[in-house]
């Protein structure tokens, strides 16, 4: 696995772990994760995890700290579809 994918599944597994994080949001992570992990061609897996956490990343129940983290996941993404 490309070890740009493996960086950012490690800083998705570091949100999943907090339980501070609603589950609504920890949820589109997850399906984040198993994207990534899918054997999908990288252009189409990281585009599709970017699908599922832009929406999640102005949730009003997120915690100011995780929502920094989203926008480091979302900025290492797209620095890959670039």
């Amino acid at each position: 696995m490309d070890q740009r994918i493996q960086s950012i599944i490690s800083m998705i597994e570091d949100v999943l772990g907090d339980n501070s994080v609603p589950k609504n949001i920890r949820k589109a992570l997850a399906d984040a994760k198993v994207r990534l992990q899918g054997e999908d061609d990288l252009i189409v897996k990281v585009s599709a995890a970017i699908y599922l956490i832009e929406p999640i990343s102005e949730d009003v129940n997120m915690p100011p700290h995780t929502r920094t983290q989203i926008w480091g996941i979302i900025s290492a993404l797209e620095s890959i579809k670039q």
